[in-house]
Protein backbone atom coordinates (compact mmCIF):
# COMPACT_ATOMS: atom_id res chain seq x y z
CA UNK A 1 0.00 0.00 0.00
CA UNK A 2 1.88 3.48 -1.40
CA UNK A 3 -0.64 5.64 -0.73
CA UNK A 4 -3.57 6.63 1.57
CA UNK A 5 -7.39 8.43 1.19
CA UNK A 6 -7.59 12.06 2.69
CA UNK A 7 -10.23 14.75 1.83
CA UNK A 8 -9.31 17.32 -0.62
CA UNK A 9 -9.90 20.55 1.45
CA UNK A 10 -7.20 19.24 3.88
CA UNK A 11 -4.25 19.50 1.59
CA UNK A 12 -2.31 22.35 2.29
CA UNK A 13 0.54 23.85 -0.05
CA UNK A 14 3.60 21.19 0.21
CA UNK A 15 1.62 18.66 1.05
CA UNK A 16 1.84 16.05 -1.28
CA UNK A 17 -1.19 14.21 -3.50
CA UNK A 18 -1.35 11.72 -6.48
CA UNK A 19 -2.28 12.91 -9.45
CA UNK A 20 -3.16 11.12 -12.46
CA UNK A 21 -0.86 8.38 -10.90
CA UNK A 22 1.85 10.52 -10.36
CA UNK A 23 3.47 11.95 -7.43
CA UNK A 24 2.84 15.95 -6.78
CA UNK A 25 4.23 18.38 -4.77
CA UNK A 26 0.99 20.83 -3.69
CA UNK A 27 1.83 24.44 -4.54
CA UNK A 28 -1.41 26.05 -4.04
CA UNK A 29 -5.17 25.60 -3.61
CA UNK A 30 -8.69 27.82 -4.02
CA UNK A 31 -11.35 27.31 -2.17
CA UNK A 32 -14.79 28.65 -3.35
CA UNK A 33 -17.51 29.20 -0.78
CA UNK A 34 -20.50 27.25 -1.28
CA UNK A 35 -22.96 28.05 -3.61
CA UNK A 36 -27.39 27.86 -3.21
CA UNK A 37 -27.37 24.35 -4.21
CA UNK A 38 -23.75 22.86 -4.33
CA UNK A 39 -21.07 22.63 -1.86
CA UNK A 40 -17.53 24.11 -1.78
CA UNK A 41 -14.87 23.68 -4.33
CA UNK A 42 -11.66 23.34 -3.80
CA UNK A 43 -8.61 23.47 -6.91
CA UNK A 44 -5.36 22.32 -6.49
CA UNK A 45 -2.66 22.83 -8.21
CA UNK A 46 0.72 21.07 -8.38
CA UNK A 47 4.03 19.83 -9.52
CA UNK A 48 4.95 16.07 -10.32
CA UNK A 49 8.18 15.26 -7.99
CA UNK A 50 9.39 13.21 -10.35
CA UNK A 51 8.74 14.75 -13.86
CA UNK A 52 8.24 18.45 -12.94
CA UNK A 53 4.76 18.75 -15.00
CA UNK A 54 2.73 21.23 -13.25
CA UNK A 55 -1.49 19.24 -13.03
CA UNK A 56 -4.39 20.23 -10.75
CA UNK A 57 -7.36 18.84 -9.77
CA UNK A 58 -10.37 20.60 -8.78
CA UNK A 59 -13.18 18.98 -6.79
CA UNK A 60 -15.77 19.30 -3.67
CA UNK A 61 -13.69 19.58 -0.64
CA UNK A 62 -15.13 16.52 0.83
CA UNK A 63 -14.17 14.42 -1.57
CA UNK A 64 -11.24 11.70 -1.50
CA UNK A 65 -7.97 11.90 -3.17
CA UNK A 66 -4.78 9.83 -3.04
CA UNK A 67 -1.96 11.09 -0.68
CA UNK A 68 1.90 8.74 -0.85
CA UNK A 69 3.30 7.30 1.84
CA UNK A 70 6.54 8.30 1.54
CA UNK A 71 9.75 6.13 2.99
CA UNK A 72 12.50 7.86 3.90
CA UNK A 73 15.84 5.68 4.28
CA UNK A 74 19.30 6.09 4.38
CA UNK A 75 22.15 4.26 1.76
CA UNK A 76 25.37 4.65 0.88
CA UNK A 77 26.72 5.82 -2.54
CA UNK A 78 28.73 2.98 -4.61
CA UNK A 79 29.19 4.17 -8.09
CA UNK A 80 28.40 7.39 -10.14
CA UNK A 81 27.78 7.18 -13.99
CA UNK A 82 25.11 7.96 -16.19
CA UNK A 83 22.53 7.15 -12.95
CA UNK A 84 23.60 6.84 -9.08
CA UNK A 85 24.28 3.39 -7.39
CA UNK A 86 23.10 3.02 -3.97
CA UNK A 87 23.39 0.60 -1.31
CA UNK A 88 20.74 0.73 0.85
CA UNK A 89 22.23 0.72 4.71
CA UNK A 90 19.67 -1.27 6.35
CA UNK A 91 18.72 -3.89 3.58
CA UNK A 92 21.92 -3.92 1.68
CA UNK A 93 20.17 -3.87 -1.66
CA UNK A 94 21.88 -1.96 -4.14
CA UNK A 95 19.93 -0.28 -6.81
CA UNK A 96 20.01 2.74 -8.85
CA UNK A 97 18.34 6.18 -9.38
CA UNK A 98 18.63 9.53 -11.42
CA UNK A 99 20.89 12.12 -10.75
CA UNK A 100 19.05 14.64 -8.78
CA UNK A 101 18.46 18.15 -10.30
CA UNK A 102 19.70 19.91 -7.74
CA UNK A 103 23.04 21.24 -7.99
CA UNK A 104 23.63 21.28 -3.92
CA UNK A 105 23.11 17.84 -4.05
CA UNK A 106 24.59 16.62 -7.05
CA UNK A 107 28.01 18.60 -6.11
CA UNK A 108 28.93 16.73 -2.61
CA UNK A 109 28.05 13.23 -4.18
CA UNK A 110 30.76 11.25 -4.59
CA UNK A 111 31.43 7.37 -3.97
CA UNK A 112 31.24 6.64 0.16
CA UNK A 113 28.61 9.15 1.07
CA UNK A 114 25.62 8.28 3.05
CA UNK A 115 22.22 10.10 1.32
CA UNK A 116 18.66 10.09 2.15
CA UNK A 117 16.28 8.92 -0.13
CA UNK A 118 12.43 8.48 -0.52
CA UNK A 119 10.80 6.27 -1.94
CA UNK A 120 7.43 6.91 -3.27
CA UNK A 121 5.17 4.90 -4.93
CA UNK A 122 7.82 2.45 -6.09
CA UNK A 123 9.94 4.78 -6.95
CA UNK A 124 13.35 6.29 -5.61
CA UNK A 125 14.83 9.80 -5.40
CA UNK A 126 17.68 11.53 -3.23
CA UNK A 127 16.89 13.96 -1.04
CA UNK A 128 19.69 14.79 0.71
CA UNK A 129 22.98 14.32 1.74
CA UNK A 130 23.56 13.25 5.45
CA UNK A 131 26.43 14.96 7.28
CA UNK A 132 29.07 12.52 8.11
Amino acid sequence: MSTRPVDLGSLKPGNLVVIDGEPCKVVSIEKSKPGKHGSAKARVTAIGIFDGVKRSIVGPVDSQVEIPIINKRTAQVVAISDVIQLMDLETYEVFETLIPEDESIKEKLEPGVNVEYWEIMGRRMIMRVKPT
